[in-house]
């Protein structure tokens, strides 16, 4: 006969290390769940109140509120659904969410169930085929690992703690981010103006403008035919992959070199998208073969211009007003033509230095921001796994 497994987590505070084992309950047990009818377009919405949730934060503010204590949201309906979040006190939920609270606050710490609740895939109890849906008498029968009050709370002070080091991080990085925005808007000309307002000392000299046709050898967009996708090959890229940076895409040698044949993406290249999310760019700085969708158009390097100058100047007010006044305004999704990309107005400082200075810059800016993503992106995987070993698994 195969030994019982014991309800016990792979790590263990020492304190609690010769406690029993944790008990079984279900969700219902430690859970009560309440409903909402609050719904978005009903709402008279202000800039400060009580504070709505809708599927992963706050979506506005009212004068009034359902919850006077903290309480955990589930999403029930539509999109996102089965997202968890833990809701401040004096504050309501769409209808689209349900509320659970703890069932009896001295034996069943709040935080801590947030954080079992996280352990659970709630996708197997999700139905519907047009909305999906999920309701508590769905999952309220799960079964779950509880260990005593004491034990509850370590385990939420724990991960409250590291939750609390992660968003001082995404704080970090978001102001970052917005010192960028304030770059891009200061580092190049505004419209109608020839000088921008922030500009190093040593440089002089209104800048100059043209259209992008006119400093690029060759402007291009990819493959108009959707390829034959293979598990692995050279990478495919369309506006996802861009935005992301994910490579999930493969082709065979055989497409590549044909999708290839005339025009081709290489290092120092700039890449734009030009349907959907129009205007967002980087610079090619990767060694490895690759193919681009139509979605995507290739800027060719030149001795004009310096790459990462360019796709910084692409992020500028300046140009995303005009690459979108240049769009198919009734286009869904937004598409700018490629001629018209070709004519869209490029300004330029009157030297090559000067192109060289802002690059450098906004690079340096960008490694600071994708190193503080990297770091967060560590700690999240760090909480995973320590979540983990700190909570016991009902299905091995």
């Amino acid at each position: 006969m195969p030994k019982e497994k014991k309800m016990i987590p792979e790590l263990r505070f020492p304190e609690f290390a010769k406690n029993a084992e944790w008990e079984v309950k279900t969700i219902n047990d430690i859970a009560i769940s309440e409903s909402s009818s609050m719904a978005l377009n009903k709402l008279e919405l202000k800039e400060n109140g009580y504070p709505v949730y809708g599927a992963d934060s706050i979506v506005g503010y009212i004068e009034e509120f359902q919850q006077s204590e903290k309480y955990i949201s589930i999403v029930k309906d539509g999109s996102g659904v089965g997202r968890l979040n833990l809701c401040q006190s004096h504050s309501s939920i769409l209808g689209t969410l349900t509320s659970l609270k703890s069932k009896n606050k001295k034996k069943y710490n709040l935080e801590w169930i947030y954080y079992l609740l996280n352990t659970i895939d709630f996708s197997g109890y999700v139905k519907g085929a047009g909305i999906p849906h999920i309701y508590f008498s769905d999952y309220k029968n799960e079964n779950v690992p509880v260990p005593n009050p004491e034990e509850q709370q370590k385990i939420a002070s724990c991960l409250s703690t590291l939750d609390e080091v992660i968003e001082a991080h995404s704080q970090k990085l978001e102001l970052l981010k917005d010192h960028k925005k304030g770059l891009l808007q200061n580092l190049f000309p505004q419209e109608n103006e020839k000088v921008p307002k922030l500009r190093f000392k040593e440089f002089k000299g209104e800048w100059q403008e043209t259209i992008l046709e006119k400093i690029s050898p060759a402007i291009f967009d990819g493959t108009h035919q959707t390829p034959k996708y293979t598990v692995e090959g050279i990478p495919f890229f369309s506006v996802e992959n861009l935005i992301s940076g994910n490579k999930n895409k493969f082709i065979s040698k055989e497409d590549y070199l044909l999708a290839t044949s005339k025009n081709k993406p290489e290092k120092g290249d700039v890449l734009i998208t030009r349907i959907g999310n129009i205007g967002f760019s980087t610079v090619v700085d990767w060694d490895y073969e690759f193919s681009v969708y139509v979605t995507l158009a290739v800027v060719k390097q030149s001795d004009k211009f310096i790459s990462q100058y360019l796709n910084g100047y692409f992020q500028s007010d300046f140009y995303q007003k005009e690459i979108r006044s240049k769009s198919l305004l009734n286009a869904v999704p937004m598409k700018i033509n490629m001629e018209e990309l070709r004519k869209t107005k490029v300004l330029l400082p009157p030297s090559k230095p000067e192109q060289q200075k802002i690059a450098d810059c906004l690079s340096s800016l960008d490694e600071l921001i994708t190193t503080q993503a990297e770091k967060i992106e560590q700690l999240k995987q760090h909480k995973k796994g320590l979540m983990q070993c700190l909570f016991p698994k009902m299905n091995d």
